[in-house]
């Protein structure tokens, strides 16, 4: 049996869940090494080495160390997962890259930053980004009435690299009953085998656990 990886992740964090979600589906022993970013364990020196960007998630493959989610995940699809994943083909490969994008920009300011404001009391202009989160969640639902997933017909790291924000949109007070497409694709991901959910923070229009 292979050596676990090691994944340097917090629990409230949607980029770390997405690791935790993919080695999950992967079916890849996994060892979780909790980075404290409440007590600023990660802008620490022993964290910096590992990432001098001092963010979660880091993986570390029996010595080869990657950070930032979207590259993990490539590596993840790369290494052990095949075009099931990340598909080889231009076009496949480029309409994986443009929901990679989407994750890192619109995903990232919109649904990710209103829920920073109520988990984590960061100071973003809030009617600003729950505005941003359903432009963008307006977008997603339309697509999605084409196809079952972000990509086509399965789910690639496209989907799971836009999961965990989405998922938990709630607690930053962005409703997702106006998206009945994207409430259905979330029911997708999470009827994969090999799930794992993230923990929920009842705030925000997250009324239960």
């Amino acid at each position: 049996m292979p050596s676990p990886i090691k994944l340097y992740n917090f629990p409230k964090s949607g980029h770390a869940h997405r690791i935790e979600l993919m080695l999950a589906l992967l079916d890849l022993p996994t060892e979780l090494v909790f980075v404290d970013l409440a007590k600023g364990e990660h802008k620490q020196p022993g964290f910096l080495a590992i990432n001098p960007f001092g963010q979660v998630p880091v993986i570390d493959d029996n010595g080869t160390v990657i950070a930032d989610s979207n590259a993990i995940l490539v590596y993840l699809a790369k290494a052990y997962g095949g075009e099931r994943w990340l598909p080889e083909d231009p076009l496949g490969a480029a309409r994986v890259q443009r929901w990679l994008s989407v994750a890192a920009g619109p995903l990232a300011f919109g649904p990710a930053a209103a829920r920073l404001v109520t988990v984590f009391g960061a100071s973003f202009n809030t009617d600003e980004v729950i505005g941003r989160a359903h432009a963008l969640l307006q977008v997603v639902d339309a697509e999605l009435a084409k196809a079952p997933f972000l990509t086509g017909n399965q789910a690639t790291i496209a989907d799971i690299a836009n999961y965990s924000y989405i998922a938990h949109a709630p607690e930053g007070n962005v409703s997702l009953e106006p998206y009945p497409n994207v409430r259905a694709w979330l029911a997708r991901i999470e009827a994969l085998p090999g799930f794992v959910p993230m923990p929920r923070t009842v705030i925000g229009l997250q009324t239960t656990a």
